[in-house]
């Protein structure tokens, strides 16, 4: 039945119509006027020129309109619809916000196209006729593969595989005295925060347990903007200023002519660089630590990396550094561990930061400053602006003042882990930079990067990169922009807007600090560093000498390594040459290590004579000076059983395990039902096979003389019982599990003849105890030996 035609309004409602319109417009042409009348001339314009007026820029001028009509786009917003919703609520920006706002949920919902078409058959393409060609016709099939061919963006140059949570940031007290940054201002204010760990150098889709840099970025929606702290894992980096960024990535990335190797250091290139860049030397003796393979971003330390400015509400400055600590303690893997991980499990490290969450077992981390000033940082033997060295906790102590709890894991990977933008741009009023010159190339840099990667200006307006303060501005269009801005004033000053947006002024809004560092009034343009940039050794001397004699193993174990993936002798010799200037010993233990028979000459200093240090040990520098709170959250432990076992017992130990924190799961040769001797049935959640034993933090097998045998015939069963020794992990050999000891080769002391305190061999409430207190060391490096022995 065809439809009326729509009724067309009388002449006379027309009319009506056509005098109400005119009226609103003649309104708004008035209010428009008067708004502008309000705002004569700029005063604050007086105000610009003078040094002194440069510190406290004051509040722009403003006035108030009548009513919303003439700061508005069109009179026709208030006809409103399910689409264009109402009029804009004054001094709202409905783009920035919580984000429960976009987030979609499709329970009873039918399937659309991108334009909310219901589609009736998502199986099959539109044809002329059953067997005929695809008709160009069908926008379902093309909407759906066009989507598709643009899911992947460009990935991140560095730190492109990253992982992320979401969680909230708690300050312990009010730091008023030191900056008016919006996260310190009261005891117990809550700020939410995103955090992002990644690593450094391996693509997109490379594997979490390389060794490399461990990027920990913390973006804070504070109420006066967004703050990103972005650092890393360690406290140093390789080079001093940003004009060698691009260098030292091309030399660390997979070699251009063959694309090898990846998510890796071990190699021609990037050797050849750092060998030649003697600023290098510290942090290589971190990247060559424990510390480069972590054992989960759980208990892994963050820092800032670089000297940064605190400011004050009057207006003073401190320098500061920032400081990680996780509650778990800072626990690392061993290499052979990491490499065997990296095969079973290349998400290794996401695996267990989104499993943790899930479980209850958050991460949290405690945030610490080293406040220092300008006077004390002059009477440093080192430069607080070169990003290679650190200021030692024996000089500032460190200074707890919140902590950061990670307590939900994203709803989308893309969306929130992929898509978040960090800068160190980013800043809000109270935070402030140092002059040192690699981070003044990082304000750059990232956001240059993001404007590449995520297509375009406005990423700020991707909703994980929106701050929780409202956004107002005059920045319009660009590729992707949300914003729809109402009104037609664009530029500042201006009175059609009533001066909106204002500039806030010294009072509200963000000021520089006028002089970041001591210097002469009268400088001549130069590129050069200053003369305490050129100690390159003394610090890496400091933290090789403030390491454990099994860290050290390790670190000359890690050259040895990377040196021998070197194809070039003479890279090797120039490495070797330039740890001499750092220590002769670790020099030397590498030269055995590489084959050299003799060692050769230390490579020329930049500086002949370095300042005396004021440290020359810091104990806090050790992994085992930072234990954690000995709890066992998170800790993920093997109970290896088979068919046999003794039942009760097994789960006797899984539940007080359980009680305690820990991920206690059975791990049979195959999954499913276990029968016990004892009529107590377990269920095996994994298997040998697919969850070796390397992948837990310790491992126990109960008694039972059945089972046993059954995993003595297994040679899954003795390279666990291996691999958990070799990597110094707690074990638990309890009644007839004892004989496997002996079938792996498995010594009962450690080389020194002493008893292994992670070998744990007692049954009952006394092996419990002593196999909890064996998991909370974490590690057994007693029982090391180079070559291993097992």
């Amino acid at each position: 039945m065809a439809k009326s035609p729509p009724t067309r309004p009388s002449a006379k409602a027309r009319s009506g119509e056509t005098s109400a319109a005119g009226e609103i417009l003649r309104r708004k042409a008035q209010q428009t006027d008067d708004l502008a009348k309000a705002i004569p001339s700029n005063d604050n314009k007086p105000l610009e020129h003078g040094f002194s007026q440069g510190l406290t820029p004051p509040k722009g001028v403003t006035a108030q309109p009548r009513s919303p009509l003439p700061t508005g786009s069109t009179v026709s917003e208030a006809n409103t619809s399910e689409k264009t919703g109402d009029q804009a609520a004054e001094g709202v920006n409905a783009v920035h916000g919580r984000l429960d706002r976009v987030r979609a949920d499709a329970a009873g919902q039918a399937l659309t196209t991108n334009q909310g078409v219901a589609i009736a058959d998502n199986q099959n393409s539109l044809k002329h006729g059953l067997r005929g060609p695809v008709l160009l016709e069908d926008f379902i099939l093309r909407d759906k593969l066009t989507h598709f061919d643009h899911e992947r963006i460009p990935e991140r140059i560095v730190h492109a595989r990253g992982s992320a949570a979401h969680g909230y940031f708690e300050c312990y007290e009010p730091l008023t005295e030191l900056t008016r940054a919006a996260p310190f201002q009261e005891k117990g204010k809550v700020t939410p925060v995103f955090v992002r760990f990644s690593t450094v150098a391996g693509e997109r889709g490379s594997k979490d347990t390389a060794r490399d840099v461990r990027g920990f970025a913390v973006k804070f929606y504070t109420d006066e903007g967004n703050w990103d702290l972005v650092g890393n894992n360690i406290p140093v980096f390789f080079i001093q200023d940003a004009m060698k960024f691009p260098d030292l990535v091309h030399a660390v990335k997979a070699e251009p002519h063959h694309g090898m190797p990846q998510a890796a250091s071990a190699h021609d290139t990037f050797w050849d660089f750092v060998s030649l860049m003697p600023e290098s030397t510290h942090m290589l003796m971190w990247v060559m630590s424990d510390r480069a393979i972590p054992r989960s971003y759980a208990t892994m330390q963050g820092f800032g990396v670089h000297t940064y400015r605190l400011v004050n509400a009057a207006g003073e400055s401190v320098f500061v550094k920032f400081h990680w600590s996780p509650k778990a303690g800072t626990h690392s893997l061993v290499w052979d561990e990491a490499v065997k991980i990296s095969g079973a499990d290349p998400d290794y490290h996401r695996r267990d930061l989104w499993e943790r969450i899930d479980a209850g077992a958050y991460p949290e981390y405690e945030l610490a400053l080293q406040v220092f000033t300008e006077e004390q940082a002059e009477q440093f033997s080192f430069d607080v602006l070169d990003a290679t060295k650190i200021v030692p906790e024996e000089l500032v102590p460190l200074r707890p003042v919140g902590r950061m709890v990670l307590n939900r894991n994203p709803d989308n990977f893309f969306a929130e882990t992929e898509q978040v933008a960090f800068c160190t741009a980013n800043v809000v009023p109270g935070i402030d930079f140092s002059n040192d010159p690699l981070l003044a190339g990082r304000i750059h840099s990232y956001v240059d990067t993001q404007i590449s990667r995520l297509g375009g200006p406005n990423f700020h307006e991707i909703p994980i990169n929106a701050p929780l303060a409202p956004v107002h501005n005059n920045q319009r269009d660009g590729m992707h922009r949300q914003t729809i801005h109402r009104g037609r004033v664009s530029y500042e000053p201006n009175s059609l807007g009533g001066g909106c947006p204002f500039q806030a002024g010294a009072a509200q809004g963000f000021v520089s600090v006028p002089a970041r560092i001591l210097a002469e009034e009268e400088q001549g343009k130069v590129r050069a560093k200053p003369e305490k940039f050129a100690d390159h050794y003394t610090q890496a001397a400091l933290f090789y000498e403030s390491q454990t004699p099994m860290e050290q193993a390790h670190i000359a174990a890690a050259f040895r390594f990377e040196l021998s993936k070197v194809t070039v002798p003479a890279i090797r010799t120039r490495m070797v040459a330039s740890l001499r200037n750092a220590s002769e010993s670790l020099a030397q233990a590498v030269a055995d290590g590489l084959g050299m028979d003799e060692l050769p000459a230390p490579l020329p200093r930049a500086l002949a004579r370095p300042a005396k240090p004021e440290v020359t040990q810091s104990p806090a520098l050790s992994l085992m000076a930072r234990p954690g709170d000995g709890s066992l959250a998170g800790r993920r432990v093997a109970l290896v059983v088979a068919h046999g076992v003794q039942g009760a017992a097994a789960e006797r130990l899984q539940a007080v395990l359980s009680a305690e924190g820990a991920v206690a799961e059975f791990v049979a040769p195959r999954v499913g039902r276990v029968r016990g001797a004892d009529g107590v049935d377990l269920e095996a959640t994994a298997s040998l096979e697919n969850n070796p034993g390397f992948l837990y933090d310790a491992l126990a097998w109960p008694d039972g003389e059945e089972g046993v045998a059954t995993l003595a015939q297994d040679g899954h069963t003795m390279e666990s019982l291996k691999d958990g020794y070799r990597h110094g992990k707690a074990l638990l050999l309890v009644g007839a599990a004892q004989t496997l000891l002996d079938m792996a080769g498995v010594p009962t002391t450690t080389p020194t003849g002493d008893p292994d305190p992670g070998l744990v061999l007692a049954d009952g409430e006394a092996g419990l105890d002593a196999f909890i207190a064996a998991i909370v060391r974490h590690r057994h490096p007693e029982r090391e030996t180079d070559p291993p022995a097992v």
